[in-house]
């Protein structure tokens, strides 16, 4: 499985980014799609999680209400749109595959990685 993550820029206080996470290779209706994103000088964060089938989605109270997720299977491409944007939003996002399919917080669980975006929020 290979990733590739695209659309982070720099974007005003309380303005929008949808990233996206172009995916190839083999995908199983049974893997779980992440975000998670690190800002220097801290470990990587869980931002939220799809399963690729089904489309059942988990997000975390830090970003709930503001960011979801979403995936087009004919494209196996998964989305973050971000609204509402904060500073501390300010990271490198980074799109992985959990084969398990579980919704897993812990970066450890996920298999494939893509190669991070930065997403840069100005105040």
């Amino acid at each position: 499985v290979q990733l590739q993550a695209s659309g982070g820029g720099l974007v005003q206080a309380g303005g929008s980014l949808r990233l996206s996470c172009a995916a190839s290779g083999l995908i199983s209706s049974g893997y779980t799609m992440g975000w998670f994103r690190q800002a220097p000088g801290k470990e990587r964060e869980f931002v939220g999680a799809i399963r690729w089938s089904g489309g059942r989605l988990y997000l975390p109270d830090s970003v709930k209400g503001r960011f979801t997720i979403s995936r087009d299977n004919a494209k196996n491409t998964v989305y973050l749109q971000m609204n509402i944007l904060k500073p501390e939003d300010t990271a490198v996002y980074y799109c992985a595959v959990d084969p398990q399919g579980s919704f897993a917080l812990t970066p450890s669980a996920y298999d494939y990685w893509g190669q991070g975006t930065q997403v840069t929020v100005s105040s």
